[in-house]
């Protein structure tokens, strides 16, 4: 047994340094980091106790219990060892009858819950038919006009049982209810419904570009959809508020954290200026984040988000509800970074960014396929994708423990440390006038601008290292790549176009004006687009009552 030490820490760390790590260091210089490195900082060579003294740890105050405000552990008590987060995959494309087929091979292979891909027309509000969307209808997801395709997409598939999450924004309360309508003509009450709808239309404006209608209006549009399905739809997420999109237009973890909780800033204010109790609509809001590479930094991310909504709720909104402050999210791992180069090194990128999301605390995952630098997933890489989240799940372990790395010196440094420097962001968002007047005036935008540029610079100058694209380069082996048939789109547009001459022309027409009639007034939207669904009105259809009563919103080009 060693004898007791009378010297400080901070003593023995100097002395550490000094006696063992210096010789070795003038070997062997430590690498930067090429994770945290781009904000200027980079890890120290240990991390200790004296690295929590100095950003005041509290761990009753920072860390509390899982289930309990401020979650920095969890937003359940027991995390997965009660049960395991949900395993979404995310697919369709084609034709509602094959994304259906999809559908039912993954469940089969024990995925737990449904994620739906929509094509670029129906994300936009136009039909299969209109001229604007040659050569895309079932190209990145699947076609979706009316309700009959909605009937076709979830045929035989047991919704009263299992939750589907649906990724679309300008149209969301357009496809929701199809969604709920086909429910109910299966015999499926709409408060027995559960899922998520993506819905969240400001990072549109940031870093995808599938919006419709202006800002405002469509933020009407969203607190019309809490208050229909706080009412209706108890059990629905009614927005996932995504920092998904951002981080892969090239924001960092900390602007991921920053400006998705800005966004949802704006989404929570509007809701209760509409007159929404925050401890009713809140506990309905959901997130969606990127699992990126670097592993700790990732764990760091998710905890650091989850404790500054919870404040943000409790000290700005008032919300006394824990549920409505605590952060519910869904991870998708990182797009991004596959490569088309040597694609099965993407199978390793994958499983460890959702390790990092297991050991983040996400309530729902998606495992990209391994070829997806290259095309659709094909059934066997997503097969393997699903396989992963498995593994993780039954044979490592990590389920087994709840917030296993809480009390690392490391990972509690990172959080802390992210959680400062994105408070320091938003508190410039609402310098701004909060996050629609921050896009308006471009800011977000150029600040992701610029985080993608440097990643790039550090990717093309090696110092960050793609293995297999600009290290380690070989050969790259050859994957099946799933193909769409050209011959869907005529299909479709048949299809269309039968079910177009089925509907009673007078019913739909009365339906639709009510739409219009809707929009420019105060009512809430969802009950009239239940209706016009119903009589048979087309996502394009419905979206053109909205863009005559709204307009479109024009991109403001940032420079």
């Amino acid at each position: 047994m060693s004898e007791p030490n009378d010297k400080s820490y901070a003593e023995l760390l100097a002395a550490w340094r000094e006696r063992s790590l210096a010789a070795v260091a003038r070997k062997a210089p430590p690498r930067p980091s090429p994770g945290l490195l781009a904000r200027g900082y980079d890890p120290p060579d240990l991390f200790g106790p004296d690295d929590l003294q100095s950003i005041g740890f509290d761990p009753v105050r920072d860390l509390g219990f899982p289930g309990e405000p401020p979650f920095t552990r969890g937003v359940q008590p027991n995390m997965y060892r009660g049960r395991h987060w949900t395993m979404r995959q995310y697919a369709g494309f084609g034709t509602a009858d094959e994304s259906n087929e999809r559908y039912r091979y993954l469940l089969a292979q024990g995925q737990t819950g449904l994620s739906v891909a929509f094509d670029l027309p129906t994300q936009m509000g136009l039909d299969s038919d209109n001229p604007r969307c040659a050569g895309e209808v079932g190209r990145v997801g699947v076609a979706i006009d009316s309700i009959d395709d909605m009937r076709r997409l979830l045929k035989g598939l047991p919704l009263g049982k299992i939750s589907t999450s649906m990724t679309i924004n300008a149209t969301a309360a357009i496809l929701l209810s199809m969604y709920i309508a086909v429910a109910e003509e299966n015999g499926v009450r709409r408060d027995a419904l559960r899922g998520t709808i993506q819905n969240d239309i400001l990072k549109e404006y940031i870093a995808r570009g599938t919006y419709i209608f202006p800002p405002r209006p469509s933020l009407r549009l969203v607190s019309d959809v809490f208050a229909f399905c706080g009412a209706q739809v108890p059990k629905w997420n009614t927005i996932s508020i995504s920092g998904y999109h951002m981080r892969e237009a090239g924001c960092d973890a900390v602007q991921e954290v920053a400006f998705t909780l800005a966004n949802g800033i704006e989404y929570v204010k509007s809701a209760i200026a509409a007159g929404l109790d925050v401890n009713q609509f809140a506990e309905q809001l959901s997130f969606f984040f990127n699992g990126h590479n670097n592993f700790l930094e990732e764990v760091a991310k998710f905890r650091a988000a989850r404790r500054l909504w919870s404040s943000i709720m409790a000290e700005r909104f008032g919300a006394t509800s824990p549920r409505a402050q605590a952060l519910r999210f869904h991870c998708q791992t990182a797009g991004m970074t596959l490569t088309a180069q040597q694609p099965y090194n993407n199978v390793v990128r994958v499983a460890v960014q959702a390790l990092a999301a297991v050991l983040g605390g996400c309530q729902s995952l998606h495992t990209n396929s391994f070829d997806e630098a290259l095309g659709l997933p094909t059934q066997e890489s997503a097969t393997i994708a699903l396989r992963t989240q498995q593994l993780i799940a039954y044979e490592s372990g990590v389920a087994d423990f709840v917030d296993a790395l809480g009390g690392s010196y490391a990972v509690e440094s990172l959080t802390a440390r992210i959680e400062r420097e994105a408070r320091a962001y938003m508190d410039r968002i609402d310098e701004l006038g909060g996050a629609v007047a921050a896009i308006d005036q471009g800011y977000i935008q150029r600040e992701i601008q610029s985080s993608a540029y440097q990643y790039q610079l550090d990717i093309e100058h090696k110092r960050r290292v793609v293995v297999g694209q600009n290290q380690f380069v070989s050969g790259s082996a050859s994957v099946p790549v799933l193909k769409v048939d050209p011959r869907i789109e005529s299909n479709q547009v048949e299809r269309l176009r039968a079910f177009r001459a089925s509907r009673d022309a007078s019913v739909l027409a009365d339906a639709l004006a009510r739409v219009e009639q809707a929009a420019r007034g105060k009512d809430n939207l969802v009950p009239f687009l239940l209706d016009a669904v119903k009589a048979g009105g087309t996502v394009g259809e419905v979206s053109d009552c909205l863009r005559r009563a709204w307009g479109e919103y024009t991109e403001v080009l940032t420079v």
